[in-house]
């Protein structure tokens, strides 16, 4: 080890790693660094277990391609669950939101990102092979029916969307869109004009 690093403030190497995550910036690092230097011995224990084993025990699963510890999750698995309908998210985190709000009651199949050319992304790097191959082979315990596509209304989600529908659609399986526009409990007034033209477009019948 180099003078430089042994040179290194513990703290400030700390909050430099916690930085690199997913939206915690500099300050909030140094927040959380400092949270973790005053915590009891047994937390740094459990918390530093818990992320040394993270890569040894997820994988993602052989079917839907979310993580799990197991090489098929529990969703899957779950016969109660209506193997006819898959939704497709962009994101673990994404299938974590739907199940929280307790509405739907189909599998998923994560496609661990969206289509975005400026940043080198392109369908090789989904798993929509998996998806496909999935849609082929007849699903999981009966013919899927409906795929709905559950990726952001932005344009890299709306590109994604288009592209898995004419993929799809030539195999037979209906595919869906998830609905967008104001919030429910918003006001109209504070709403921009992208979201009162998604409003609109997606309106049903009362």
């Amino acid at each position: 080890m180099s003078e430089r690093e042994t040179s290194v403030d513990p703290l400030q190497r700390l909050a430099a790693l916690l930085a690199r995550l997913p939206g915690i910036g500099e300050k909030s690092a140094l927040r959380l660094a400092l949270a973790l230097v005053r915590a009891d011995a047994e937390y740094i224990r459990a918390l530093a277990d818990a992320v040394g084993s993270v890569h040894e025990t997820l994988s993602l699963c052989r079917r839907c391609c979310d993580l799990t510890p197991d090489e098929v999750c529990a969703r899957c698995l779950d016969a109660r669950r209506d193997h006819t309908t898959i939704c497709v998210v962009a994101q673990p985190q994404d299938r974590i939101a739907i199940e929280r709000a307790g509405v739907y009651r189909g599998l998923y199949h994560v496609l661990h990102g969206v289509l975005d050319p400026l940043a080198g992304v392109g369908p090789a790097e989904l798993r929509v092979d998996a998806l496909l191959q999935r849609l082929r082979s007849g699903g999981e315990g009966g013919e899927v029916g409906e795929i709905i596509v559950a990726t952001s209304p932005n344009v890299e989600g709306d590109a994604t969307a288009l592209y898995l529908s004419r993929l799809i659609s030539p195999l037979g399986v209906r595919v869906t869109r998830i609905a967008s526009g104001v919030a429910v409990g918003g006001e109209l007034e504070y709403a921009d004009i992208t979201t009162l033209h998604r409003a609109l477009e997606d309106r049903r019948a009362l």
